[in-house]
C-alpha cells in the first residue's frame, strides 16, 4: 500500500506516495495499484475522470461525455452573492435554515441554507461568496458545501468565487467583499501607482494563498478595463490609463494568481482561476456614466479606439508568460458598445453581441477559456429609469423573453450566466434552441461549456481533495509574512504631487490641525441616497508617536486636510421621476471639480441613446449644472489657508477617480494623492518614516472643459493640470523626498 490515511474534522485525508492527496467525506474511495482514488460515481470501478494520474483534459473529456444535457445545464449557472451566514445585505438576499431566518434558527453560521441545497440539487456548482462571519465560518461552510456535492451524482465539486477582498481602503469598498482577515494590499489604481509588475505578481500570489485557505478558487478579477474616461466611478478598480502598464499588470496578476510553482502544467492546489474583466473594455460610457444602470448603458468610441481597449486582454490576460498561458475566464461588461458590431450592426450588451463574443473574442483572438456574463445580465429590467443595482441589466434586449436572452448568449459562445440561481429558463432556452437550430447543435454548445468548466475544476485539484484544514487555513490567512508584503506595497503607492519649499516630511511631534469633513447626501452604488455625514477623517490612535492633534488652527504648526475626489450623482438624477418629469430630463454632467459645474460644452445630441423607459434617444445634459456632495472639502482647504497664514497646509486627496485640482492647489503647500491605502501609511509618509515613490496612474485634468470635450475612448486628449510650482500632473508623474 503506497498511501496513508489521516482522520480529519469531517473527512478522511489519503496521502498517496508521490501522488495526489485525496479527501473524502462520504467514504466513496477505491484502491488500485496500491493507490487510493475517489470513487465519485459510486460504480465500484475506477473511471477515467476519477483517475488523478491522467491529465486534466482527459478527465474533463471523460466526465463531459457521461453527462446528459440536463446535467450540463446545471454547470452553466453561477450563483448570486452568498453571505456566510445568510443575512440580508446590500447585495444579498437572506436565505433560510429549515424555513426560518438565521436569527430564528438553531443553525450554525456555516450550515447551508435551504436555497443553497436546492441550487446544488439543480446541478449548480459555481457559487459567489460575499461576506463571511469569520475564517472558521468560511472554512466550515466550504467543507459543508463540498460534502453535499460529493454525495450528488458524479460528485462534481463546487467552485467558489469572490469579488476582490484584499483592498486596504475599506472606506471605498462598494465592490469589495468583506475581508475575513486577509492581508491588505493596494488594489486597482493604487497598484497601478506602484507601477511594478513584480509587486503585482506578489499581490496575486498572496490573494491565491489566502483565497485557497478560504475555499475560494475563482477570483472575479483583475479588472483591466483601460481607464480612458476620468469620470467613470469604477476607474478606481482598474490598472489606470497607461495601456502598456495595464498590459504588464494584467499579465503579472493573472500569472501569479493561477500558477502553482512546482506543477508541470502550472496548475494545482495553489492556483486560483483569474476571470479578467470587462471585455471589450467598459470604461467608455458616454459622459462617464456606468452600465450598472440603464442611464449609463452605452459605451461610445468617438475616437475610433476600440483596438486599444482590447490590448489589456489580448496582449495581457490572454498571453501569460507562465505555464497556464491565459486567464481561465473572461467577463464581458454590461455596456452596449455603440456601433462597434461590424457584422450584424446590433447595439446590444456585449455578452449578447455575436460579433464581439463569437467572432472577435473566440474567433479572431482564439480565447479558449470560460466566458461568464456579468451578474444579472439575463434578468428583466426594473420598470423605472433610476436604476437600482439589483435590477436586470439586459441592455439592448429588454424586449426579449428571458429564455430568448439566454439562447442568444449560448449561441454566441457564452458558457456561464452570472447571478442566475434557477435553471428553468435555461432549460426552456435549450428546448427552444433544439427546435430552432437542432439538438446536435445545442448539445455541442453545452458540451463545449461543460468541458471548459469541468477542466478548470480538474486543474485546481478539486476533484481529488476539495476540503480544507481549519488550523492550516487560520495560519495562512493574514499571516505575518503576507501582511508585511501588503504593507510594503501600500507604502509604495501614494503619489506626491506638490511639495512647496520641501515642507514634507513634517518634523516629529508637531502639533497638527485636522478638520472634520461634511458630506451632503448622495447616491451610493445601489442608488440609495445617503444621509448627511460629518466625518472625522483621522482616528487619533494613529497619531501616537508621530504628531499631536490640536483643536484649532491657531494652536497648530501645520494643517492636515483629508478630502475625497469630487462626488456626485454619477450622471443621473434619480428623484426626477418623483417630480413627474420625463426620463430624458434626468441626465446631468459628472463633475471632477468641487464647485458647481455647468456643462456648456457638452454635446447638443448624445452619441447614443434610447431605452424602453424613455420617450426619446437624446441623452444630452448640455447646460445642466452638477453640484458635488463634498463641495465643502474645497472650503476646508481655503479656510485652512486663511487660518494658518504662512504655516503649512497639507492636503491628502483620496482619489476614487481623478480630480480637477486647480480650485485648491494654489492654497496648498503640499498635495498627496491616495489611490486606496491605509491612513497609517499616509501618516508614515507625511512623517518621513517612508518616502513617496508612487507615479500617477491617470491624468489629472486641467479643468472640466478638457474633460467635457475629450473622446471617452481616448486617454491622450485630456490636457493635464500644471500647478504653481511647474509640476504637470500627467501619467507617470510623482515627486520624491528622502530623509
Amino acid at each position: 500500500m503506497a498511501y496513508r490515511s489521516i482522520e480529519k474534522d469531517g473527512y478522511i485525508l489519503y496521502q498517496n506516495e508521490g501522488g495526489a492527496e485525496i479527501g473524502s467525506a462520504s467514504g466513496k474511495v477505491i484502491e488500485k495499484d496500491g493507490l487510493v482514488f475517489r470513487n465519485l460515481a459510486g460504480s465500484g470501478q475506477l473511471l477515467p475522470y476519477e483517475d488523478w494520474r491522467l491529465s486534466s483534459e482527459e478527465r474533463a473529456q471523460d466526465l463531459t461525455e457521461r453527462l446528459s444535457a440536463q446535467e450540463m445545464i446545471g454547470l452553466t449557472l453561477h450563483s448570486s452573492a452568498q453571505p456566510v451566514p445568510a443575512l440580508p445585505g446590500m447585495m444579498e438576499n437572506a436565505g433560510t435554515y429549515g424555513g426560518k431566518p438565521f436569527k430564528d434558527s438553531d443553525a450554525a453560521p456555516w450550515e447551508l441554507t435551504d436555497q443553497q441545497k436546492k441550487m446544488l440539487d439543480s446541478g449548480m456548482r459555481h457559487f459567489l461568496v460575499s461576506k463571511t462571519e469569520s475564517v472558521e465560518a468560511a472554512v466550515r461552510w466550504s467543507n459543508n458545501i463540498q460534502k453535499e456535492a460529493e454525495n450528488l451524482p458524479y460528485g462534481i465539486p463546487v467552485n467558489l468565487s469572490s469579488d476582490p477582498r484584499h483592498g486596504a481602503d475599506t472606506e471605498a469598498a462598494e465592490f469589495h467583499a468583506e475581508a475575513s482577515g486577509v492581508s491588505q494590499w493596494p488594489e486597482g489604481l493604487a497598484m497601478a501607482s506602484v507601477a511594478d509588475p513584480s509587486v503585482c505578481r506578489a499581490f496575486a500570489r498572496a490573494v491565491a494563498r489566502e483565497y485557497r485557505a478560504l475555499g475560494i478558487t475563482t477570483a472575479l478579477s483583475p479588472q483591466i478595463d483601460l481607464a480612458s474616461d476620468p469620470r467613470w466611478f469604477r476607474i478606481r478598480d482598474t490598472f489606470g490609463s497607461d495601456v502598456e502598464l495595464d498590459i504588464a499588470l494584467a499579465q503579472s496578476f493573472c500569472d501569479g494568481l493561477q500558477t502553482t510553482e512546482d506543477s508541470s502544467t502550472g496548475w494545482g492546489k495553489e492556483s486560483v482561476l483569474a476571470m479578467a474583466k470587462h471585455w471589450p473594455g467598459g470604461g467608455t460610457g458616454e459622459g462617464g456614466r456606468d452600465a450598472h444602470y440603464p442611464f449609463g448603458k452605452y459605451a461610445v468610441f468617438p475616437g475610433n479606439n476600440l483596438s486599444e481597449h482590447l490590448r489589456p486582454f489580448t496582449e495581457g490576460a490572454m498571453k501569460l508568460p507562465g505555464k497556464t498561458k491565459s486567464c481561465a475566464a473572461i467577463m464581458p461588461y454590461y455596456t452596449i458598445s455603440w456601433e462597434q458590431d461590424f457584422k450584424n450592426h446590433e447595439n446590444v450588451g456585449n455578452s449578447y453581441n455575436e460579433y464581439l463574443i463569437r467572432d472577435l473574442l473566440i474567433g479572431q483572438y482564439g480565447f479558449k477559456g470560460v466566458i461568464c456574463t456579468d451578474w444579472g445580465v439575463v434578468r428583466d429590467m426594473t420598470p423605472h429609469v433610476g436604476m437600482y443595482v439589483r435590477g436586470g441589466k439586459c441592455h439592448g434586449v429588454e424586449k426579449l423573453p428571458v429564455e430568448e436572452r439566454i439562447l442568444k448568449l449560448m449561441y454566441n459562445g457564452v458558457n456561464q450566466f452570472g447571478g442566475l440561481d434557477e435553471r428553468e429558463k435555461v432549460d426552456l432556452a435549450y428546448k427552444i434552441g433544439c427546435e430552432r437550430y437542432g439538438t446536435e447543435f445545442m448539445d455541442q454548445l453545452l458540451h463545449t461549456s461543460a468541458f471548459k468548466l469541468l477542466l478548470n475544476l480538474f486543474r485546481l485539484g478539486l476533484f481529488d481533495n476539495p476540503y480544507l484544514d481549519l488550523e492550516k487555513s487560520k495560519a495562512a490567512i493574514g499571516c505575518r509574512e503576507l501582511v508585511a508584503l501588503g504593507l510594503n506595497a501600500q507604502q509604495r503607492s501614494p503619489v506626491l504631487l506638490k511639495n512647496k519649499g520641501g515642507v514634507l516630511p513634517l518634523e516629529a511631534a508637531l502639533k497638527i490641525y485636522v478638520p472634520k469633513r461634511h458630506v451632503d447626501p448622495h447616491y451610493n452604488f445601489v442608488r440609495m441616497k445617503t444621509a448627511t455625514a460629518e466625518i472625522d477623517p483621522l482616528p487619533n490612535i494613529l497619531l501616537h508617536g508621530r504628531f499631536t492633534r490640536v483643536d484649532t488652527p491657531e494652536c497648530a504648526d501645520a494643517a492636515l486636510i483629508f478630502i475625497d475626489s469630487p462626488r456626485g450623482r454619477n450622471g443621473y438624477e434619480f428623484d426626477m421621476m418623483d417630480r413627474g418629469q420625463q426620463p430624458e430630463t434626468g441626465y446631468y454632467p459628472i463633475s471632477l471639480q468641487y464647485r458647481p459645474y455647468t456643462a456648456e460644452l457638452a454635446r447638443d445630441v448624445s452619441l447614443a441613446g434610447g431605452d424602453p423607459r424613455e420617450t426619446g434617444t437624446n441623452r444630452t445634459y448640455k447646460g445642466r449644472t452638477e453640484q458635488t456632495a463634498n463641495e465643502k472639502d474645497l472650503d476646508l482647504v481655503l479656510e485652512a489657508r486663511k487660518q494658518m497664514g504662512t504655516k503649512p497646509v497639507i492636503v491628502v486627496v483620496r482619489m476614487d477617480k481623478p480630480a480637477v485640482l486647480k480650485e485648491l492647489e494654489p492654497y496648498a503647500d503640499a498635495i498627496l494623492a491616495d489611490f486606496g491605502v491605509s491612513k497609517k501609511v499616509i501618516l508614515d509618509l507625511l512623517a518621513g518614516t517612508i518616502s513617496p515613490q508612487g507615479k500617477l496612474p491617470v491624468i489629472l485634468p486641467a479643468d472640466m472643459e478638457t474633460v467635457e470635450t475629450h473622446c471617452e475612448d481616448l486617454v491622450t486628449d485630456i490636457r493635464p493640470y500644471t500647478d504653481s510650482e511647474g509640476n504637470t500632473y500627467t501619467l507617470g508623474f510623482g515627486l520624491h523626498y528622502w530623509r
